[in-house]
C-alpha cells in the first residue's frame, strides 16, 4: 500500500542554480540573488569575471545555468547555440561614468568639450575592454584622438576594475560602468558622462544551453526583472531595462 506524502514534507526545490556574469553586474546580482534565495530556497551560485572571459567561457563548454552580459554578447551566444533560443530577458541599463583619484582636483564633464579636454590633458587614462571600452575608442576615434590615447593608455588586465587602477595612481582618470566605480575605495566620481556623449549598456540574462535547469533559470530570471528587483537595481546606479 502506497502511503500519501506527508502535508508537512518542504516541497522540492531545484538544486543549485550555477551562473556566470560580468563585472558590471556583480554588486546588484550579489543582492538580488541573496533576496531570491531568501525568497524560494533556490541557492544561486553566481561567479564574475571581466565580460569578455566570461563569454568565452560559455562558449567553450562549461557548464552553467544562467549568463548575464551586455545584451549584445547575449545575442551572440544565442546565434552560436550556447544560450536558449528566445530566453534573453533584459535586467538592467547601466551608464558610463568618470572617476579620478580621490583628493584629485574634480575635473569638469559637464559637456562633451569638457571630457575631450580631460581626455586630451590626462598623463594617463584607463577604460574597460567591455562594452563601455568599445564604445569610448570609437568616441576617442571620432574626436581625433586615438592614436594620443593609445600612447597613454593603461589597459586593466582581466578582472582588475579600472577603479583600482585609478585608486593605485596607475591611472589619471578612469572609464567605467557606474555601478563598478560608485562603491570602489580611493577614487571620486565626476559623474556619469553628458547626455551629448552618454552611453547605456543594457546587461541581460538567458538560459545556457547546457543547463540542465531552464525552468528554474527561467523563473530566476523573471524574478529579477520584476519590480521587486527595482530598488537593488537603484541602489547600484543602474536602471530596470
Amino acid at each position: 500500500m502506497s502511503i500519501a506524502p506527508s502535508m508537512t514534507e518542504p516541497l522540492a526545490v531545484a538544486a543549485t542554480l550555477r551562473g556566470i556574469s560580468s563585472m558590471a553586474t556583480q554588486a546588484v546580482l550579489a543582492e538580488l540573488r541573496l533576496m531570491y534565495t531568501q525568497q524560494t530556497a533556490v541557492a544561486v551560485d553566481l561567479q564574475a569575471v571581466g565580460g569578455v572571459d566570461a563569454a568565452r567561457r560559455v562558449a567553450a563548454g562549461e557548464v552553467f545555468d544562467v549568463v548575464v552580459l551586455a545584451a549584445d554578447a547575449i545575442d551572440r551566444l544565442a546565434t552560436s547555440g550556447h544560450v536558449l533560443a528566445g530566453s534573453r530577458v533584459d535586467l538592467v541599463r547601466s551608464p558610463v561614468a568618470v572617476c579620478v583619484h580621490h583628493g584629485a582636483a574634480k575635473l569638469d564633464i559637464s559637456n562633451e568639450a569638457a571630457v575631450r579636454q580631460a581626455v586630451a590633458q590626462a598623463p594617463t587614462l584607463s577604460y574597460s575592454t567591455g562594452p563601455s571600452g568599445t564604445y569610448l575608442a570609437g568616441l576617442f576615434q571620432r574626436w581625433g584622438l586615438a592614436d594620443e590615447v593609445a600612447a597613454k593608455l593603461v589597459v586593466p588586465p582581466p578582472g582588475t576594475p579600472v577603479a583600482q587602477l585609478v585608486a593605485q595612481g596607475q591611472a589619471e582618470l578612469g572609464f567605467q560602468q557606474l555601478s563598478e566605480l560608485m562603491h570602489a575605495p580611493g577614487i571620486t566620481v565626476l559623474g556619469n558622462l553628458p547626455e551629448a556623449i552618454a552611453h547605456i549598456t543594457t546587461f541581460s540574462g538567458a538560459v545556457c544551453a547546457a543547463s540542465g535547469q531552464p525552468d528554474a533559470v527561467r523563473a530566476l530570471l523573471a524574478h529579477w526583472a520584476s519590480p521587486a528587483a527595482t530598488p537593488a537595481k537603484q541602489r547600484h546606479g543602474m536602471q530596470p531595462a
